[in-house]
């Protein structure tokens, strides 16, 4: 059978996807030629879209299509106490929980030698203003309890010791390894009522 080239570069594109192998890869490329030329429209404006119009907040690092995002000028959040995380998607998690009214300050990403990730690729200077200009009380570090997560909470702890803030961590209701986005809202909603302070 003759190569498809056109197909081949479609799957290779659906490949880019995280948790994406071959076999899902192809299976999506083919559900897209089934697809009416409207869906297929409506989902390459979706694409243009969300590459063009979402970018992140300039004082939290979340995704948004506004100049700020929701959270950062509701005057009706918690401003002093903050969730540090490593990824805009993280909030998702703390987003469905009743219990938690504060802000966010994404890191973007967390320390890793595999990825050639250090300490100066991260807003931590961001995050020391923010303490400083909003007044911030409390840090709650969210990142993954991985390796990497550890590691840069640890950092970040150290960093942060000379300021007049409490420190403190997500409780391991969730486990070892574990991705947020993943977590169930129970789970997560104990991890942030048991969260354990790093700095007195």
């Amino acid at each position: 059978m003759k190569e498809i080239k056109s197909l081949n570069k479609l799957i290779d594109c659906f490949r880019l996807f995280p948790s994406v192998g071959e076999k899902s890869a192809e299976r999506m490329a083919y559900a897209l030629l089934d697809m009416s030329a409207d869906k297929i429209d409506e989902l390459e404006t979706s694409i243009k879209d969300a590459s063009t119009k979402i970018h992140q907040c300039p004082i939290c690092g979340l995704l948004t299509e506004d100049k700020i995002c929701g959270i950062c000028s509701n005057p009706n959040r918690d401003h002093s106490i903050c969730i540090v995380l490593a990824y805009p998607k993280d909030v998702l998690a703390f987003e469905k929980l009743e219990n938690y009214h504060g802000v966010y300050h994404v890191l973007g990403g967390v320390i890793s030698s595999l990825h050639g990730t250090g300490p100066e690729n991260l807003k931590i200077d961001e995050l020391r203003e923010r303490i400083n200009k909003e007044g911030i009380k409390e840090i709650i570090i969210a990142t993954n309890p991985n390796m990497e997560g550890e590691t840069t909470a640890l950092y970040l702890t150290n960093e942060l010791k000379d300021m007049d803030i409490k420190i403190s961590r997500l409780a391991y209701g969730i486990p070892m390894g574990g991705q947020l986005d993943y977590i169930d809202e129970l789970t997560m909603s104990k991890a942030i009522d048991g969260r354990q302070s790093l700095k007195k």
